[in-house]
């Protein structure tokens, strides 16, 4: 299976994971929203940080 192969499938499953919350839950989503744009750059670079070596751990993990 190649990168081509595997990329549509996994950005179509990050949009349903992304699109649960506010279906199930807007003001949850919305309030949580809220808090995300009080947070300062270096928090939000931060967790795009973790964000992406958790996603990059779990890659390595399923090879």
């Amino acid at each position: 299976m190649g990168l081509g192969e595997l990329l549509l499938p996994a950005f179509a499953l990050m949009l349903i994971l992304e699109g649960l919350l506010p279906f199930v839950s807007p003001a949850t989503w919305r309030e949580a929203f809220a808090r995300m744009i009080r947070l300062k750059d270096g928090q939000i670079r931060f967790i795009g940080l973790v964000s992406m070596l958790i996603g990059l751990l779990l890659l390595v993990l399923t090879q």
